[in-house]
């Protein structure tokens, strides 16, 4: 069997790019490589997906469905499914990270990404959902939540929870995430922040809007890219700026419950919350990533604000049962030290 290099070198040169400059870019917290791609005043990037760690079929799925909502997901010039190799337009370098930390206008960005959203959630279903997209159901969020207990708290807590006080916790969730499914439902992308979003500023609209990483996209809430957008693991955002990004989406949505909308925010952003700091433990405990370990005081906090609210008590009341708040925030990143 041929080596990775010598799949990516016949690939590129079946699809017009022999002898092309390959340049490493920076990965993800997948299995997924990048590189930049130039050939003369031609560019794109190759998304490299080993076939035996990640499938690229939900990739080219959703990226067609974007596309064909007329969304800006990259075009894929060429695509080898089995070799888990996908040649894409390259969007450059201005996520939306980027360009904030370069003094752009963080409010125009953000809102930009906001009538996106506003766009997609506006569209009926059978436009936004296609046919067997998977269902963001409540055991699979509940699993996702199950991450905290599975990865931190073995590594960080004095008093672990027995299988009893497990099962506690699932039930606290089980009890929580009906409160989300009072809106109907819409396609979910599920990484929906400022490292995903590129500025493309020569589109006009929310076509400025790029939008990358999105394969897991699932059908679920319309409230959870929102609050993935509005409470993120890796930046902090203004109080002031997401309460006006958050008026602007509810301004649009005339007939919308604020009551309903508040309750099934701050539960998902919870339920996130607990899977991103179980995932980033993941990442340092089994793969040797600790680089993401730093947002983790970040999340802590995002994730002890949503607790504040009185329907999440019963989690609180978890929480600080097994995990003392001397041991969130920086405890496992102080053990990778």
């Amino acid at each position: 069997m041929a080596d990775r290099n010598t799949i990516i070198s016949e690939f590129l040169a079946a699809s017009g790019w022999k002898n092309a400059i390959q340049t490493h870019l920076a990965g993800d917290a997948s299995f997924r490589r990048y590189q930049r791609i130039s050939l003369g005043q031609r560019r794109a990037i190759l998304m490299n997906s080993p076939p035996d760690k990640e499938n690229v079929v939900p990739f080219v799925f959703i990226t067609k469905l974007l596309r064909s909502l007329g969304y800006s997901a990259p075009e894929i010039y060429a695509k080898d499914m089995e070799a888990g190799l996908i040649l894409l337009e390259d969007f450059g370098d201005t996520t939306f990270t980027v360009m904030i930390s370069a003094s752009a206008d963080e409010k125009k960005l953000y809102e930009c990404a906001i009538d996106l959203l506003i766009d997609l959630h506006s569209r009926p279903q059978t436009q936004a959902i296609p046919p067997g997209l998977h269902f963001y159901d409540n055991r699979t969020l509940i699993r996702e939540a199950l991450l905290l207990t599975d990865w931190y708290i073995p590594q960080v807590a004095k008093n672990r929870p027995t299988g009893d006080a497990k099962m506690r916790y699932e039930m606290i969730w089980e009890n929580l995430l009906p409160l989300c499914r009072t809106m109907n439902n819409t396609l979910v992308l599920r990484d929906f922040h400022a490292d995903n979003l590129m500025w493309l500023p020569d589109r006009t609209g929310i076509a400025a809007c790029g939008l990358l990483d999105y394969q897991d996209a699932v059908s679920g809430p319309p409230t959870y890219d929102l609050m993935s957008l509005l409470e993120d693991a890796r930046r902090d955002l203004n109080p002031n700026m997401v309460k006006h990004l958050l008026q602007r989406y509810l301004l649009a949505f005339p007939d919308l419950d604020p009551d309903d909308f508040r309750k099934a925010f701050v539960v998902l952003a919870a339920q996130r919350h607990c899977k991103v700091i179980g995932i980033f433990s993941r990442l340092a405990i089994r793969d040797n990533k600790t680089a993401y370990l730093s947002h983790i005081p970040r999340v802590w906090q995002l994730l002890e604000e949503a607790c504040s609210s009185s329907i999440l008590l019963p989690l609180k009341i978890w929480l600080d049962r097994f995990i003392e708040p001397e041991l969130r925030g920086r405890a496992l990143l102080d053990k990778f030290k």
